[in-house]
């Protein structure tokens, strides 16, 4: 994984200040100037211009781009050196001399030092204005000393040309053009890749989104010169809107395959339907003319020990039907670790951990792709169909969101700019959950509460889009076969009573203890397997698993059968064709039209209870070691289960309370009339939502995709009530979901928005270098194509500060490496003329003429507005900066001078130290 810029990789120079001031060169050594030590007594002139020169043998290519292993620093001893500055050596391309502004203060207005404290936000140190003389108050400093308003873009050329720029400049393809915009078509095909990122790294939003704000403007201001500039426009401003529609049908038609072939595939566990193998058990029995069967098993559908033995019944038969059960469920296990390890390891596992630290703003290029979305899909069928414990719903958000990401390369204004892509995903990630439970409004919900970053108002309403359309197209294909979307669609009738409140609000306090319980060793066994051999077996351990899950499962017949239609049963109400044992109450079913009466629970309710209470801890264990391994594998209906299983044993409780004591005052004589007061199924749906409120910690969507589910508007209360004591609860014993837990253990660089930092810290504290180190940085105009490609193969940063000099280390700007090394090799491939001895200039000013080759000129790759802060900020400011701004980093002043850099890692390593954790976990940069 490669490295975030650390110990001084980004914009630290060191300014030259007032000799007055308390932090100047003059009494403090620790702030003095700085240079590389490979240049350290190889200061030479060409041609009138001053000039670092950074020597290396032979001219070197460009550096090739650094895939690191482990998450180590790059050794600073060997870069640099801290040498005295001078701190008045004149530039001959910027003039100026000394004002009645102080030491240092510039005719063009660059690099004086402003009386006014910086405020948070982009700029260059003191005055800034590189070249224009412009001030910008709201960037790092006072107005200017021409005070000429800015008229530069933020990344590369100047909106009007300065009075000393050529009313034409050439660029890398040898073309005469004018005023371009960074981000603009004319820049990109100049060179190609400028603008996006490498594996592993984080995305400036900032960046990305002033790229396309550009690329708009210039879009609309050509609408008014052709027709076809006008159907341009309007493409780019509907491309958004029909990106979405495609999204959302596709993941209806994917959801659809995928709820398909998993019913057919768990039924085959069972049987098969002879006359029709690609029916499942319900669809065979659909195409029979028997009024009634026992429990989906009718004359066409035939079970394995009704195949080889022609008998249903007995202790041959449940032998066979055991072996195949076990054969069957190990094949499709097998199938599934075999697929992900051989075409898509990124397919394994939920996807929500990673899809949120995607969201963020990180870069993980394969996780997204193709492949992963054909094995994924497969591959969650094949692991439900296997019967272990895990569900395909959370899958679904990561099945959308490849999707999603497949299909905005179709539109380059998305495939092309990271931060707006990401509001296609959220879009996606909407759609997901709304294929997954049948619950469009939840999915969006979802998507704010728990997945997504960046959520501004267009992108919640293409989200609801996306995911009506979603929902729209998985009820077109109808793959349950009923009205509804859902497999567990269920309806109450009875209202509840208000004692009831304290009953659901123990299943949260339940609820959220077991969710810990769950956390906590699931956590465990997923770091034992992370760093033992076990992880080195992967599909030995998925058949292993899947081994003792069959061989446990058969027996129980609510572990035996799917994970949905026990959810479904919990959920349902006791009726007059309900056969299961849960139902073996003592009823007198004389009027089918009268109100189902309340009754006494006979053996077949306690029997039930018993292996239900069987099958909770059984789930529970095996869902332990089962989320994580190397297959698809979903959380959501797991934790259903779960709660289900413990709602449903306390609504029977609570029925035969009732049914014994129908007088007593908690029942506020509902239960006296003789009717069913109490609804067992509904204490199931309670205690479903408040497990998996406690495992994934959601709130909002929680509710609203449980009322969607079940159609009971007049429950909120109830469900309100059970997630938050089972927030609350969770909260308490274990500070993380289940999703943040994963997201730490595996390292990524995820800056939790719901988090407080309340430590009382300053910038100085985090920023690097410390006082006694330094920092490579790159010239305006005096490093030659050596010296930076030397810089680049020696350092690993993923980006470099332009100051003015060496020795006047104003801030011009920033680069990033990933767009220097394109740039580089792009003016080698094409520029004639181009050596190692050219001098690369980051400026809109002509070079001084001399006899040497021509120089490279690579403004328009310059960020011109990096943000900045001052060391005494508040880290509480710099890291709610970090995460609303969706910064990569910050750079540190001091009155105009500059101090140092914090990266998004650093931000990160100090919240862990101050959490008292290991700041050597985040392994991504």
């Amino acid at each position: 994984m490669e490295k975030f810029p650390l110990k001084g990789t980004t914009n630290l120079t060191l300014a030259s200040a007032n000799s007055n001031h308390p932090l100047s060169v003059a009494d403090h050594t620790s702030y003095q100037a700085v240079s590389s030590k490979t240049a350290k007594a190889a200061n030479s002139t060409r041609g009138g211009v001053n000039t670092t020169s950074l020597t290396h043998p032979e001219p070197l290519g460009p550096a090739p781009v650094v895939y690191p292993t482990g998450g180590g620093e790059a050794d600073e001893d060997n870069m640099i050196d801290i040498t005295p500055g001078n701190g008045g050596v004149t530039n001959p391309n910027y003039p100026y001399h000394t004002s009645s502004n102080g030491p240092g203060t510039r005719q063009d207005g660059v690099g004086g030092v402003s009386s006014a404290t910086h405020s948070i936000g982009g700029g260059g140190s003191g005055s800034e204005g590189s070249g224009n003389g412009r001030g910008n108050t709201g960037a790092g400093g006072s107005a200017g000393h021409e005070g000429i308003s800015p008229t530069h873009n933020r990344f590369g050329r100047d909106f009007h040309h300065s009075d000393h720029e050529d009313p034409l400049t050439v660029s890398f393809s040898g073309k005469a053009e004018g005023i371009s915009f960074a981000g603009m078509t004319d820049t990109s095909d100049d060179i190609p890749g400028i603008g996006q990122y490498e594996d592993f790294h984080t995305i400036d939003w900032q960046r990305d989104i002033a790229r396309d704000r550009m690329r708009h403007r210039y879009i609309m201001k050509k609408r008014q010169d052709s027709f076809l500039d006008l159907l341009k426009g309007a493409h780019d401003a509907w491309s958004g809107w029909v990106c979405v529609l495609l999204v959302g049908l596709f993941t209806g038609c994917v959801a659809g395959v995928i709820d398909i072939g998993a019913s057919w595939m768990t039924d085959l566990k069972f049987g098969i339907c002879p006359q029709a193998f690609w029916l499942n058990r319900e669809q065979c029995c659909w195409s029979s003319n028997e009024t009634s069967f026992d429990s989906g098993n009718c004359s066409q559908w035939y079970a394995w020990s009704e195949i080889f033995t022609s008998s249903r019944e007995g202790f041959g038969a449940y032998v066979i039907s055991y072996f195949f059960y076990i054969m069957w469920a190990m094949l499709f296990a097998l199938l599934a670790a075999s697929l992900v390890r051989m075409f898509a390891p990124y397919a394994c596992g939920s996807g929500i951990p990673e899809i949120k630290t995607i969201l963020s703003g990180f870069i993980i290029r394969s996780y997204l792709g193709k492949w992963t979305l054909i094995i994924k899909s497969v591959g969650i069928m094949l692991s439900v169909s296997a019967g272990l414990s895990l569900g395909k719903e959370g899958p679904m958000v990561h099945i959308a969101s490849c999707i999603g990401n497949i299909l905005s390369y179709l539109f380059p204004k998305y495939g092309r700019n990271e931060a707006k892509k990401r509001e296609i995903l959220s879009a996606a990630a909407a759609a997901g959950v709304s294929v997954a439970f049948g619950a469009p409004i939840g999915g969006v919900l979802f998507s704010l509460e728990e997945v997504s970053y960046y959520f501004p108002l267009k992108t919640l309403w293409r989200s609801f889009f996306c995911a009506l359309i979603a929902a729209f197209i998985l009820r077109s294909i109808n793959p349950f076969g009923n009205e509804h979307s859902v497999l567990f669609y269920v309806e109450y009738n009875k209202p509840w009573i208000f004692f009831e409140l304290v009953p659901f609000i123990g299943l949260g306090i339940i609820g959220g203890v077991i969710a810990t319980v769950f956390i906590k060793a699931n956590l465990w066994w997923c770091r034992f397997r992370k760093y033992s051999k076990l992880g080195q077996y992967p599909v030995s351990e998925v058949l292993i698993v899947t081994f003792i899950t069959a061989v446990i499962a058969y027996p129980n017949p609510y572990t035996r059968m799917n994970t949905s239609e026990l959810i479904f049963l919990l959920f349902s109400q006791c009726g007059i064709s309900n056969q299961d044992p849960l139902c073996d109450y003592n009823r007198n079913f004389t009027d089918v039209n009268s109100a189902i009466e309340i009754a006494a629970a006979g053996p077949g309710v306690y029997k039930a209870v018993w292996l239900l209470i069987l099958a909770l801890a059984m789930k529970l264990i095996m869902t332990i070691f089962t989320f994580g391994m190397k297959v698809p594998c979903g959380l959501f209906i797991p934790s259903l289960a779960l709660g289900a299983i413990t709602g449903r044993v306390v609504g029977i409780a609570m029925e035969q309370l009732a049914y014994n004591y129908p007088k007593i005052w908690i029942f506020s004589g509902e239960c006296s009339t003789g009717d069913d007061c109490i609804t067992p199924g509904l204490y199931a749906m309670v205690g479903a939502a408040a497990v998996l409120g406690g495992v994934t910690r959601m709130t909002v969507s929680l509710v609203v995709i449980m009322f969607e589910l079940t159609g009971g508007v007049r429950y909120i209360v109830p469900l309100m009530a059970a997630a938050m004591a089972s927030k609350w609860v969770g909260d308490a014993l274990g500070r993380q979901g289940i999703y943040d837990a994963h997201i730490a253990l595996n390292g990524y660089p995820f800056l939790d928005s719901k988090d407080e930092f309340q430590h009382t810290t300053l910038a100085a504290d985090v920023m690097q270098p410390k006082r006694n180190e330094t920092l490579a940085v790159i010239t305006q105009d005096s490093m030659t194509v050596d010296d930076i490609e030397t810089l680049l193969k020696e350092t690993e940063h993923n980006g470099y500060p332009v100051v003015v000099s060496k020795e006047n280390q104003y801030l011009v700007g920033f680069v990033p490496r990933r767009d220097l090394n394109l740039a580089l090799a792009n003016a080698r491939r094409i520029i004639d003329g181009i050596t190692g001895q050219s001098l690369v200039i980051f400026t809109s000013a002509q070079p001084v003429q001399n006899l040497g080759p021509s120089p490279l000129k690579l403004k328009k790759i310059l960020d011109m507005a990096p943000i900045t802060v001052t060391d005494q900020t508040p880290m509480e400011t710099v890291v709610d900066m970090f995460r609303k701004l969706g910064l990569r980093q910050t750079l540190v002043t001091h009155n105009g001078r500059l101090l140092g850099v914090i990266t998004k890692k650093d931000v990160l390593r100090h919240v862990k130290q101050m959490d008292n954790e290991d700041p050597n976990t985040v392994l991504f940069n």
